[in-house]
């Protein structure tokens, strides 16, 4: 894969313009993209970026952190506190994000979107408001193993980092989730997956792939 050198930016800039020209690709009223990678690459950043980059051409943008969507604790925890495999394909509740995210901007849904669901810091279920997000509106979901799920996303944004950088920036406590993200490249190519790739090994200095057509 041919990368090259950009800007923060430019590349939230080119990806706000992609997004601009399309349409929702199951044909309702909500475009759908994702900022898929490791906490350690910093995903709510770059939508957050993207995020910014699309109001300011009069979108609508709801952006919603898998962090939000995390299982209870009982089922995140049932093989220990440190199961790469638990945390590879037990600790999100996708089911949850069907329902409460993608299912209410389905054509002919609402637009009313739960923002989160469960707070991992008190084991309970959050009570954020719904919001309701405007026709024509952007939904950005981010966290990591977006992709291979099937979600209908309309554009696909993947942050990579080599298997050194992500060691190195992944917090030592954090270090038993490694294995995971291994897994997730073996099963799931999201470098392959990804409509956009952003090689991020180096914060100040991403590369990108391009857009692919």
């Amino acid at each position: 894969m041919r990368l090259e050198p950009i800007t923060w930016d430019r590349l939230t800039g080119a990806l706000a313009a992609r997004l601009d020209g399309l349409a929702p690709g199951d044909g309702g009223g909500w475009l759908k993209a994702c900022v898929d990678g490791a906490p350690a690459a910093r995903p709510e950043e770059t939508a957050r970026l993207l995020a910014d980059e699309l109001r300011l051409r009069g979108r609508d943008v709801l952006c919603v952190d898998t962090g939000g969507f995390l299982r209870p604790a009982s089922l995140r925890y049932e093989y220990g506190k440190r199961d790469p495999d638990t945390y590879y394909g037990g600790w999100f509740d996708t089911g949850a994000l069907w329902r409460e995210v993608f299912g209410p901007l389905e054509p002919g849904g609402g637009g009313r979107v739960l923002p989160d669901l469960w707070d991992p810091a008190t084991d309970r279920a959050t009570r954020t408001p719904y919001r309701t997000l405007s026709p024509g509106g952007v939904l950005l979901l981010h966290g990591p193993f977006l992709l291979g799920h099937w979600f209908p996303f309309d554009l696909t944004v993947h942050l990579l980092l080599s298997p050194g950088a992500l060691a190195r920036r992944t917090p030592e406590e954090e270090a038993w989730t490694l294995p995971a993200f291994a897994r997730y490249e073996a099963e799931v190519a999201p470098a392959d997956a990804a409509d956009t790739v952003v090689r991020a090994d180096h914060p100040s200095h991403p590369a990108w792939s391009g857009l692919r057509d």
